[in-house]
């Protein structure tokens, strides 16, 4: 009896439930996208202050934008920086920018700059002249001082753009 139930829920969570690897499906093609993708020019930490505020760590940070395609190019159309409340600090391209076929760029924020704020963003807008395996777009956020080191990534997310 215990061989039949242990055959019989195996059969039904094969069946029934998606298998763990799954989830690995293959992301759709794109011929462009908009893509925001967080910055911290400083993290907030320790105790607070006497006037009720937390310490705050700064941090330089990279952004990253790889063309995942190996046989097609991708164009960057606009590399944006905002502040936490969503004002526009720095517009990085005059022109638009080509990447090769598995070419990549990067865009840099100094860790002395602290406009941006724990919210500040980078907004991307690329094209492609056909349908291309998604670019990755991250930032690279990284504080470095003595023996103290802190780094991290944060990934891009395509959004839908309101015009």
């Amino acid at each position: 009896m215990k061989t039949f139930l242990a055959i019989l829920v195996f059969c039904l969570l094969t069946v029934c439930c998606k298998p763990l690897w799954a989830d690995s499906e293959m992301p759709p093609l794109q011929d462009g996208q908009t893509v925001y993708i967080p910055v911290y020019s400083h993290i907030l930490h320790g105790i607070l202050d006497d006037s009720g505020k937390p310490n705050q760590l700064p941090h330089s940070s990279m952004l990253s934008v790889r063309n995942t395609d190996p046989s097609f190019e991708m164009r960057i159309l606009s590399v944006k920086y905002f502040d936490n409340d969503g004002k526009l600090l720095r517009e990085y391209l005059k022109k638009p920018v080509s990447l090769p076929p598995m070419g990549s760029t990067d865009y840099f924020v100094d860790y002395l700059d602290r406009r941006g704020g724990t919210g500040a963003n980078f907004l991307v807008v690329w094209k492609a002249d056909r349908p291309i395996n998604q670019p990755i777009l991250e930032t690279i956020n990284v504080y470095f001082f003595g023996v103290q080191s802190q780094a991290f990534v944060s990934r891009g997310q395509a959004i839908h753009p309101h015009k």
